[in-house]
């Protein structure tokens, strides 16, 4: 199939018109509807439907305008590429993969130093678990990923390299005006009587295998999809939550933090491919490494 039916096909879509499409892509409406007919006669099925005021696509045309539509920025970014590439300013992006909380503060810190030496590095930044960054770098589509080694913790994978670049020790977030709030650090032990909340299975095992240490047990009585569900649940007081340290200089204003005595912690790390790896990514390490070795607010 040509790219050039492509998008006539989703220009079609676009301004749902045979004789719209036509005068923006400078054709003929009869070239128009030949080459939507030649595309429906080679998948087998109608992509549009004619009515009083145009054309409005089938199920089936719904599906595939989507799919056509990813395919032909790939293409239009493939085109841009190359021609950098041949007018000598070709610079591959990184994509950076991060987890929320690492995404929330102290990577995109990390980043505007790396730009200061980098200059115009075209970048972007995914948060995820660690899970899934992990399998997204050895499949090849991030440069980079801060993960951390908490609860299943990290697979030994040949595919990646592995870099060390810090202890996060975590912290007990509650409302501002909880009773704890201000104090200095508690055992896990005095908290027993508290809900808690927690958004995904890591964070609990770590929780419960904290509590366990302590002789304590601990009542995980609220489940939430994200990380910022789980801060709006702490801070109208439904519940307190175990988060990372680094995630306190980003925290709402309706939330404080108090320190663990003796706190769980969880190491964090950098991974990348070890095929080909992207000239940006060990410097975005170093970057971090210093920002977990240095005085953290």
């Amino acid at each position: 199939m040509e790219l050039t039916v492509w998008r006539t096909f989703v220009t079609v879509c676009r301004l749902g018109s045979l004789s719209a499409a036509a005068a923006e892509l400078h054709h003929t409406q009869s070239a128009v509807s030949r080459q939507i007919a030649g595309l429906e006669r080679q998948l087998g099925v109608p992509l549009v439907e004619r009515h009083a005021r145009g054309v409005r696509t089938t199920p089936a045309g719904e599906v595939f305008r989507r799919h056509a539509l990813t395919t032909l920025d790939e293409a239009d970014r493939a085109v841009r590429a190359v021609r950098d590439v041949r007018d000598g300013a070709y610079e591959r992006p990184l994509a950076i993969g991060a987890t929320p909380s690492l995404a929330a503060g102290i990577v995109p810190e990390a980043v505007r130093g790396l730009l200061e030496d980098a200059g115009a590095l075209r970048w972007s930044l995914l948060p995820g678990l660690s899970a899934e960054l992990h399998d997204r770098v050895a499949a090849g589509d991030l440069g980079v990923a801060v993960v951390t080694d908490a609860p299943p913790g990290l697979p030994d994978d040949p595919r990646v390299e592995r870099r060390f670049l810090g202890l996060d020790d975590m912290v007990v977030v509650l409302p501002v005006g909880h009773p704890r709030a201000g104090g200095g650090p508690v055992h896990v032990a005095a908290l027993a009587g508290e809900t808690w909340v927690e958004d995904n299975d890591g964070s609990a095992a770590l929780l419960r295998r904290h509590a366990a240490r302590a002789g304590a047990g601990v009542r995980i009585g609220l489940a939430a999809a994200d990380l910022p569900g789980k801060l709006a649940l702490v801070a109208t007081g439904h519940a307190i939550a175990l988060i990372p340290g680094v995630l306190t200089r980003a925290l709402r204003s309706d939330v404080t933090t108090v320190a663990l005595a003796d706190p769980p912690a969880r190491g964090v790390y950098t991974i990348t491919p070890r095929r080909d790896p992207h000239p940006w990514a060990a410097p975005l390490g170093d970057r971090l490494a210093a920002a977990f070795a240095g005085p953290r607010r």
